[in-house]
């Protein structure tokens, strides 16, 4: 029966698609953004400090997040041929008619909509580039970040 208790409630690892919900890269539990609702506006990029599961510190270094622009951009590309190859399937594109403008016009509402979650997605993948998922990552203690300096956080 003891063992039978042990199976249940064993840790899974969780997939690497919960990059998508914006969870901690270490655990994949805890959630990065202080609010769960990306169209909140008024706090959309207020992240925790650390994870609230396993303690890992989010703010790595002053202006961290600076290349998880990249990572917005790429995402933002992928989307928008997404949506014109789907347009050009299921809808066409011709010389004869403004089809290519409506699609263009369709992308860029498309883009600005998706984009308070795009951002936070951005961080999360960003995040997910230099910690990595740790399967043991409740026994180790989390490193203490050095070169953080607070005067400075504000700046960028």
């Amino acid at each position: 029966m003891e063992a039978s208790i042990n199976i249940e409630t064993a840790d899974k690892k969780p997939s690497v698609f919960t990059v998508f919900k914006c969870k901690c890269p270490r655990c994949r539990r805890g959630d990065m953004f202080e609010n769960k609702n990306p169209y909140a506006l008024k706090t959309t990029m207020k992240m925790n400090k650390e994870c609230p599961v396993c303690g890992q510190p989010f703010n790595i270094e002053v202006g961290f997040y600076y290349g998880s622009s990249y990572v917005s951009y790429a995402a933002s590309i992928a989307l928008s041929v997404a949506t014109f190859v789907a347009w050009w399937v299921l809808i066409g594109f011709s010389l004869q008619d403004n089809r290519f403008f409506y699609w263009l016009t369709f992308n860029s509402v498309f883009l600005i909509v998706a984009q308070p979650y795009l951002m936070r997605l951005a961080r999360t993948g960003w995040l997910m580039f230099f910690v990595r998922y740790d399967i043991n990552w409740r026994t180790p203690p989390t490193q203490r970040l050095e070169r953080i300096n607070e005067e400075q956080e504000k700046n960028w």
